[in-house]
């Protein structure tokens, strides 16, 4: 995100996933990426089992500048096979143009979740984009790890990564900060919610973003830029 906390800048839409000029917020993963930001983008990969995503990120990535064959969490340049893909809405879309990778949800966060824990075969379950989504799953007390991209940009408006929904305060603990130049990678543990399995959150609109950690009686988590 940025440091004005916004996960994209403004006039986000299919032809600019990121806003307009918001190409920035995604620089460690793409074109300032170091050393540094690809161990931690490949860590990231190889510990997400499955991923759930909500209704806005899945109309990106679905879009016809969206994800490709190589681009996606987990697909990136053909060197991993991509993690299953759980998208929670209330409706299964009328026109999909990646299906296979692709599983439609219309039971809410427990069912998806359930669904996504069991595909990820004891690895994290990745929560990617959506600040509503991330938030549900926060707010039932569901997410175990946060991780946070933070981008050195400011654009002053866009899509918050933290939308007010909710009265309640989350605790969270800094497990470890990594600095590069072009973000400040940081990993929370929330200290509020009640353990249960492991799964990771990820939210983004690209190759990577932040990460919340999501429990089910195993264990979750999710990511966020």
């Amino acid at each position: 995100m940025s440091l004005d906390g916004f996960a994209t800048a403004a006039g986000a839409d299919l032809d600019h996933g990121l806003g307009v000029g918001g190409e920035p917020l995604h620089a460690g993963a793409v074109s300032a990426r170091t050393a540094a930001d690809t161990e931690i983008i490949e860590a990231s990969v190889a510990r997400t089992g499955a991923i759930l995503t909500g209704r806005r990120t899945f109309d990106l990535g679905d879009g016809p500048n969206g994800w490709q064959g190589d681009l996606g969490h987990g697909a990136e340049r053909g060197r991993h096979t991509p993690p299953p893909t759980f998208l929670v809405t209330h409706a299964e879309p009328d026109d999909v143009r990646l299906r296979g990778r692709f599983t439609f949800v219309t039971g809410g966060l427990h069912d998806a979740l359930a669904q996504a824990a069991d595909a990820a075969r004891g690895k994290d379950v990745v929560v990617l984009g959506g600040g509503n989504l991330a938030h549900g799953y926060l707010d039932t007390g569901l997410v175990d790890v946060l991780v946070i991209h933070l981008a050195s940009i400011v654009p002053g408006d866009g899509t918050p990564l933290f939308p007010p929904r909710s009265s309640t305060t989350h605790r969270l603990e800094l497990l470890g900060p990594v600095s590069t130049p072009a973000a400040e990678h940081l990993t929370y543990r929330v200290l509020n919610q009640t353990p249960t399995h492991p799964t990771r959150v990820c939210q983004t609109n690209g190759v990577t973003g932040s990460c919340w950690g999501v429990t089910s009686g195993r264990r979750t988590g999710v990511r966020r830029r």
